[in-house]
C-alpha cells in the first residue's frame, strides 16, 4: 500500500469552514498534520448576520484530535486579514481553499442589483482578494496550492441562479489564468464543482439526496489536489457521491466561410451551419494558444487560397511520428516580381541611404539582384503544411522554429514562378519535445535553385521512443576561440516586423500585441528569419562585396527573440571561405542567432589566379576568364545567359571542376560543381588544344575527347567565353 499523504509543516486556509464542505476540508487537513486557519463569518446562507461560534467549534474539533488550528471571523472581502492571521499564527501560507459562498436565488427578471452584486462580491471578488493576499508569499517560497470552488450551475447554467452561475464560471476563468501565471513558481490552481449536502444545496435538492451526498465524499479530491506530490494544474473536476470526473472543452472542426479578397456573408454561415456544428473528430483545446492555433492557420491558408476545415490536426486522434518520415507535401507554387525582391530587401533592413544596397532596391539598376536569403520565402509555407502529415498531429501553438539551413545552387531570378517540393526528412525525439526536419527543394522550371532545411521543435511532443539524432540534419558549428574579425551593427526600425511580414509570414505574433502577450512577450517580436536576413546581408557586405553569386549557404540556430527597434549586432570570424557568425541584441547582449555560419564561393578574381598544385594548364585559362568576368561580366551575361560547368580531367580522372555563371547579376566564376545548364568534360591537355585553336571543338566532340551533358546547343556560346584566350 502506498504511503499516506501528509501535510506536516503546511499551513492551510479554508474559507467558509464553519460547516458543510469547508468544515470537512479543515478537519481532514488538520488530521493529516497541517496547521489550519478556519475562516467563517458566521452568517446565514443569504449573507446576513455574523457569529464566531461556527469557526470556533471547528477549531476545537481539530485541536481535540491533536491538530493545530486558529479561527478567523473576517469576511473574504478582507482577504489581507485572513492571510495575516495565517502569518501571525504559523509564519507562512501554503494552501488556500476558496470555499465560502452564499445564495440569492431569483429568476433573472426578478434579480436586483443587490442580489447580483452581493453574490459576485462573496464568490468571485472574495476569492480574488484572499488569493491575491496569499500570492506573493507563495511566489517567494516557490510553492502554493489554490482551490477555486465552482458549481454545476456555473458550468451548465440553472434556472433562478443567473447571479450565482456567472460568479461560479468566473471563478473557473480566474483559476485557469492563475494556473498559467503560477506554474513557474510551483503554484498550482485547480477548480472543483462539488455536489454535496450543505446549507446551499438544501435549497435545490430533496432532503434524502442531501443526506446521501456527504461532504466527506468531496474532501479527498481537495486534499490530493493540494498535496505537493500532485502536479495537476488548471484542471476542472466535478465531484460527488464518491465519483470524480475531469472536464475539458470540446470544439468542432468547424468551417472557414470566407475567401481571400471576398466579403464574408451571413448566407455563407447559414450554408455551412451543419459543418460548423458537426462534432465528428472534434478537437479538445486546453489552452488559449491551442484555441488560437486554428485562427493562425486559417489566416495562412486563406492567404494561400487553400481550403481548410478549422482544425486539420484535430482529425488525427493519435500520433505516430516515425510514420511521417519520407512523407511529402503537395507541390507549392510561388510567383513573384521584382517588387517582392525589393520588399524583402527592405524587410531585412536594406536602405537606399547606402549606395551599395541600391542594387537590391532598384529594378532599373544594371546589377539588380535578389538577396540570397529570399530563398526561404517560396519554401516557408511548407511549415504550415505539416499539419496535414499523418502521424504528426501538431499543435502549432507549441511549434518553435529552431534552426534554418539554406543552400543556393544558383542566384535567384528577380522574378518568375518557382515550385517547391517538401519532404519530412526525419523526426527526432528530444524528450521534452519533437524535432521535425523538413527538407524543401525549390526549382525554376527543372533547375534546382535552392534547398532549405527547416528544423522545427514541437514543445511537449517528445517521449514517443524515437531516435535523438539524425545524419540528415545540417548541423551548426562552434565559434572560433578569438575576438571577432568584423562587427556590423544595424538598428531595426519600430515597424521592421510589420514590413517583413509583407513577404508572407502573417503570424499575428509579430504584429498584434494581444497575440504577443498570450505568447508571453511584452510586445510583438521580430521574425527569426528577419534577423537571419540581417545577418546574411552583413556577411555579404563584409566579405563578398554584395556579390550574390558568391553566396553558397547559411546555417543558424534561433536562440532568443528580438523586439522591433532593437539593434542587431553581427559578429563575424573568417576561416577560409566559411564565415562564422553570431548575432546579438546590442542593447541587452542577448544572443539571438547562435552556432551560425555562411559558406561563400571563392572570389574568382583571387582563387582563379592562384597557382594550383596539380599543375593544370587550364587553371591559367580560367584565371583569365575570371578576370574578364570581373571587368565585363554584365556584357557577357547578356551574350551567354547560361551557367556553364567544366570537368577537367588528368590521367583519366576528374581533378578540377569549374562553374562559369553567366546568367546571374554580373556573372561569376568559382571552383566546384553547381547546377549548370550544360557541363563540358575534357582533359586538361585537350582543353588547351581547343583553346589554342589546335583542336576543332566539333572534332573533339565527335571523337569523344569533349563530352557534353545538358543543353548541347549552348556549346555555341563557348566562343564568347574563350575568345581572345587562344594566344595565352
Amino acid at each position: 500500500m502506498s504511503a499516506p499523504l501528509s501535510f506536516d509543516g503546511r499551513v492551510v486556509l479554508v474559507t467558509g469552514a464553519g460547516g458543510g464542505l469547508g468544515r470537512e476540508y479543515a478537519l481532514a487537513f488538520g488530521q493529516r498534520g497541517a496547521a489550519v486557519i478556519v475562516n467563517d463569518l458566521g452568517g446565514d446562507i443569504k449573507g446576513g448576520g455574523r457569529s464566531s461560534a461556527a469557526a470556533d467549534k471547528v477549531v476545537e474539533e481539530i485541536r481535540a484530535k491533536g491538530g493545530k488550528a486558529v479561527a478567523n471571523y473576517d469576511s473574504v472581502e478582507d482577504g489581507e486579514k485572513l492571510i495575516q492571521t495565517a502569518l501571525d499564527a504559523f509564519g507562512r501560507i501554503d494552501i488556500v481553499v476558496n470555499n465560502a459562498g452564499i445564495l440569492r436565488d431569483r429568476s433573472f427578471a426578478r434579480t436586483s442589483d443587490a442580489d447580483w452584486d452581493l453574490i459576485q462580491r462573496v464568490h468571485l471578488r472574495g476569492s480574488f482578494l484572499v488569493t491575491r493576499a496569499a500570492w506573493n508569499h507563495m511566489k517567494n517560497q516557490k510553492f502554493g496550492r489554490i482551490i477555486m470552488t465552482s458549481s454545476a450551475a456555473g458550468i451548465y447554467g440553472n434556472f433562478g441562479q443567473a447571479n450565482y452561475s456567472a460568479a461560479k464560471l468566473g471563478l473557473l476563468g480566474l483559476s485557469n489564468t492563475l494556473a498559467i501565471e503560477g506554474q513557474k513558481y510551483s503554484i498550482h490552481c485547480n477548480t472543483i464543482a462539488p455536489t454535496a449536502g450543505s446549507r446551499l444545496t438544501e435549497t435545490v435538492m430533496p432532503p434524502d439526496l442531501v443526506q446521501s451526498l456527504r461532504a466527506e465524499y468531496v474532501a479527498p479530491l481537495v486534499l490530493w489536489l493540494c498535496h505537493e506530490a500532485c502536479q495537476e494544474n488548471g484542471g476542472l473536476f466535478e465531484v460527488g457521491a464518491g465519483w470524480i470526473g475531469k472536464l475539458r472543452w470540446e470544439r468542432s472542426l468547424g468551417r472557414t466561410v470566407r475567401q481571400k479578397n471576398k466579403s464574408m456573408t451571413p448566407e455563407a454561415v447559414r450554408d455551412a451551419w451543419n459543418e460548423i456544428c458537426d462534432f465528428t473528430d472534434a478537437s479538445k483545446p486546453a489552452s488559449i494558444q491551442e484555441s488560437l492555433q486554428t485562427l493562425v492557420e486559417v489566416l495562412s491558408r486563406v492567404e494561400d487560397e487553400r481550403g481548410i476545415r478549422a482544425n486539420p490536426t484535430g482529425a488525427t486522434a493519435g500520433t505516430n511520428p516515425s510514420s511521417a518520415v519520407g512523407q511529402t507535401l503537395p507541390e507549392m507554387s510561388f510567383s513573384y516580381t521584382h517588387m517582392n525582391c525589393i520588399l524583402y530587401a527592405l524587410g531585412v533592413g536594406m536602405s537606399s541611404r547606402e549606395p551599395d544596397q541600391l542594387k537590391f532596391l532598384y529594378e532599373g539598376h544594371e546589377d539588380f539582384s535578389c538577396l540570397p536569403t529570399f530563398g526561404v520565402i517560396p519554401a516557408q509555407s511548407a511549415m504550415t503544411g505539416l499539419g496535414s502529415i499523418p502521424g504528426l498531429n501538431i499543435d502549432f501553438t507549441r511549434l518553435l522554429h529552431g534552426e534554418q539551413y539554406l543552400e543556393m545552387f544558383r542566384a535567384l531570378p528577380t522574378s518568375g514562378t518557382l515550385t517547391s517540393r517538401a519532404t519530412v526528412a526525419d523526426v527526432l525525439d528530444k524528450g521534452s519535445g519533437m524535432v521535425i526536419l523538413l527538407d524543401v527543394h525549390t526549382y525554376s522550371g527543372r533547375e534546382l535553385v535552392c534547398y532549405n532545411q527547416f528544423s522545427v521543435f514541437v514543445v511537449g511532443a517528445g517521449g514517443f521512443g524515437g531516435k535523438r539524432k539524425s545524419q540528415k540534419a545540417v548541423v551548426t558549428a562552434p565559434l572560433p576561440d578569438r575576438a571577432p574579425d568584423a562587427v556590423i551593427v544595424d538598428q531595426t526600425s519600430r515597424d521592421q516586423a510589420a514590413l517583413y511580414r509583407l513577404s508572407g509570414d502573417w503570424n499575428p505574433l509579430h504584429i498584434d500585441p494581444s497575440f504577443a502577450a498570450m505568447g508571453g512577450f511584452e510586445s510583438p517580436i521580430l521574425h527569426g528569419l528577419c534577423s537571419f536576413g540581417f545577418a546574411a546581408r552583413h556577411v555579404l557586405k563584409q566579405y563578398a562585396a554584395n556579390d550574390v553569386s558568391r553566396f553558397k549557404s547559411i546555417k543558424v540556430r534561433f536562440a532568443k527573440p528580438v523586439y522591433p527597434g532593437q539593434s542587431l549586432q553581427t559578429e563575424m570570424w573568417k576561416e577560409a571561405n566559411r564565415i562564422h557568425l553570431q548575432c546579438k541584441v546590442k542593447e541587452t547582449g542577448d544572443v539571438v542567432l547562435s552556432g551560425a555560419y555562411i559558406d561563400l564561393h571563392a572570389d574568382a578574381s583571387v582563387s582563379a589566379g592562384l597557382p594550383q598544385t596539380d599543375g593544370l594548364q587550364s587553371d591559367l585559362v580560367f584565371a583569365e576568364i575570371g578576370r574578364r568576368i570581373r571587368d565585363a561580366g554584365h556584357e557577357l551575361v547578356k551574350k551567354v545567359n547560361a551557367v556553364l560547368g567544366w570537368e577537367i580531367s588528368k590521367d583519366g580522372r576528374t581533378v578540377r571542376e569549374w562553374t562559369v555563371d553567366l546568367k546571374t547579376g554580373r556573372g561569376s566564376l568559382h571552383t566546384g560543381a553547381s547546377e549548370a545548364d550544360v557541363i563540358f568534360s575534357v582533359s586538361d591537355e585537350d582543353f588547351m588544344e581547343v583553346v589554342t585553336g589546335k583542336l576543332n571543338p566539333q572534332k573533339a566532340f565527335f571523337s569523344g575527347k569533349l563530352k557534353v551533358k545538358g543543353n548541347i546547343m549552348l556549346s555555341q556560346k563557348l566562343e564568347a567565353v574563350l575568345k581572345d584566350y587562344a594566344k595565352l
